[in-house]
């Protein structure tokens, strides 16, 4: 290893602990994580040439850009969905569409409150994916639970269930798509054989967080009445709702048919929510535009917190950097050498990898790393690229910057690292590791 990646990675580890320490440092943890993507890519650009092929003399301007743009265009997609999925789940609740959806959660017992949004996360993040099901879920809590210490705990198990319930579906997770696509894992292999374990790194998690929960909600006056929307008719409300979560649905759908990456779909459902709410609202008396301009995508899109978008930014191409030098695929065949191909243990440490950096640079080493057997551990629906899957999505539950779910809920519960970490990985490394033993019971009994 050379001594400019070394420096590369040392800038990386020192801008990550900088991140963990946000509570000490009282640094914005975007402005830090821009910082270590500029640093990186600063010192990768003295020596390009050690990297890029091709990449000498007049070339190298144009080579490092065009490895940068990639990069770029990669993390764009995970952006521009986020933005569009923010921008429909605060329109559909700004319009009273979360109403009914949070009266069927609402119960006084804390801990009834806990298993109900446990469960429907862990479902929703299946049918949906996991970062559109945590923006959901966290807009719901805080109609429903006033005290922040109490929603905090919510928070961090919506995290667990939201990683948990997308590991087990071929749409649920980036890094299960990315499996699916490739032909390693098939639709059916991956639900049938994965279920369990994730239901089981969700909710010995969850039973753990309800020890501390005691007693019942206390509602304020503002909590205890739904959202109006007078503005609107209860048929257009309706229609937004189901516009807004259908189109949701639709996104998966429309990738299967068209191909097209998942943040298209995004922006056709908010293409088509706004044009409907704009003719919705354009209709409105005259008195009545002042209340309604506050619930229109215009002046929703002012509201998308730009911090949690660049910390995003700033995180994902701080990774690109490392996945550049190589130094992921040189950690993989390294734990693949130290554990003499044992695969439990190399998908289980690269699981916990996926907390610290992004499972998608990572599982997208594995794959380019390790060829597709015939038969065996290495087979389409071998038990390898199973654990991939599972080891990958719910690992990142291990901290809260560990996953596009808990980055989200980060920014949106301004919840700080230390906390989580404090209070949360310990328990979600428990279900992760119960998870895994499952999984092992499972394909060594029954399948």
């Amino acid at each position: 290893m050379s001594s400019l990646t070394i420096a590369i990675i040392v800038v990386f580890v020192i801008g990550y602990a900088c991140i963990a320490l946000e509570a000490v440092t009282k640094v914005n943890k975007a402005a830090i994580a821009l910082l270590m993507f500029v640093g990186c890519w600063t010192l990768f650009m003295i020596d390009p040439g050690q990297y890029i092929s091709g990449a000498v003399g007049e070339n190298v301007a144009m080579a490092v850009s065009e490895v940068m743009e990639k990069h770029l265009g990669s993390t764009s997609t995970t952006l521009f969905f986020l933005m569009g999925a923010m921008t429909i789940v605060e329109l559909v609740d700004q319009n009273g569409g979360f109403n009914f959806v949070r009266d069927t959660l609402q119960t006084k017992s804390k801990k009834a409150l806990l298993w109900r949004i446990a469960f429907m996360t862990f479902v929703l993040s299946a049918i949906l994916d996991n970062l559109t099901t945590s923006i959901v879920m966290i807009m719901i809590l805080r109609k429903l639970v006033s005290d922040k210490k109490d929603r905090l705990i919510y928070a961090a198990l919506v995290v667990i269930a939201a990683n948990s319930g997308g590991a087990f579906s071929p749409i649920g997770d980036v890094t299960t798509i990315m499996l699916w696509n490739k032909g390693l894992i098939t639709a059916a292999g991956v639900i049938t054989e994965i279920f369990i374990p994730s239901l089981v790194s969700m909710v010995i998690p969850a039973y753990i967080l309800s020890l501390s929960l005691k007693g019942e909600l206390t509602f304020t006056a503002s909590q205890a009445q739904t959202v109006q929307a007078s503005d609107l008719t209860a048929a257009q409300r309706k229609s937004i709702f189901f516009l807004g979560v259908g189109g949701l649905i639709f996104v998966p759908i429309f990738k299967s048919i068209t191909h097209l990456p998942p943040f298209v779909g995004i922006l056709l459902v908010l293409g088509v929510l706004w044009t409907v709410t704009e003719v919705f609202y354009a209709n409105l008396k005259q008195k009545e535009e002042k209340g309604a301009m506050q619930k229109r995508v215009t002046t929703m899109l002012t509201r998308i917190d730009m911090s949690t978008i660049l910390f995003f930014l700033g995180i994902l191409m701080a990774v690109a950097c490392l996945e550049t030098v190589e130094v992921l695929t040189a950690l993989g065949k390294g734990l693949d050498v130290v554990f003499e191909g044992n695969h439990y243990m190399v998908t289980g440490i690269i699981g916990v990898l996926s907390s610290i950096v992004d499972n998608v640079p990572l599982v997208a080493g594995c794959m380019g790393m390790y060829p597709v057997a015939a038969t065996g551990d290495m087979a389409v629906d071998g038990i390898f690229w199973q654990l991939l899957a599972y080891c990958a999505g719910v690992g990142g539950s291990m901290l809260i910057i560990g996953s596009a779910a808990g980055v989200v809920v980060m920014g949106l519960e301004k919840i700080t690292f230390g906390w989580y970490m404090k209070k949360i990985t310990w328990v979600a490394f428990v279900g992760y590791l119960a998870g895994i033993f499952s999984y092992w019971l499972l394909r060594t009994f029954i399948f």
